[in-house]
């Protein structure tokens, strides 16, 4: 791995920036899903000039980051099968439906394709503004922060 290029990891929403000589850990899997699947939220940019990096890989689009949209770490991700469906996320006494456009890379990192940031842990939820907003967390609280999620039916 390697520090980025100058200018290169887009540190929008307080992202973390790959540092020379650091071992990242990765995962290819991810705790079981149940009904009550307990993760952590994170705020990430869907938009061409987000910390997102390429475009979604599930449609190859970009997204509003006005709309519903998450990535799940790899494990969940499950080489796609979520892809496009709908899952509920339930935080800060609030619900809200988001769809599956992306994945939160947990096998690798540290280069373009991922805007030079570590590889995402293997419980992660990384959700647009919409799916913050629609929660009632204050701006300033977006972060890390202990949510459940479900598939919808």
């Amino acid at each position: 791995n390697q520090t980025p290029p100058p200018g290169q990891c887009n540190q929008e929403n307080d992202s973390d920036c790959c540092k020379d000589g650091k071992w990242y850990t990765t995962y290819k899997c991810s705790p079981p899903v149940s009904s009550q699947t307990k993760a952590t939220l994170t705020p990430n940019s869907f938009e061409p000039d987000g910390d997102g990096g390429a475009p979604s890989e599930c449609d190859n689009q970009y997204h509003s980051d006005d709309d519903p949209v998450v990535a799940l770490s790899t494990g969940w991700y499950n080489n796609g099968k979520r892809c496009l469906n709908y899952i509920n996320i339930h935080g800060n006494g609030r619900s809200v439906r988001a769809k599956v456009v992306d994945e939160c890379d947990s096998t690798m990192g540290c280069d373009s394709d991922h805007d030079y940031q570590p590889p995402c842990p293997n419980n992660i939820v990384d959700a647009s503004k919409a799916v913050w907003k629609a929660l009632g967390v204050l701006e300033s609280d977006w972060g890390g922060m202990d949510i459940y999620w479900s598939d919808t039916d």
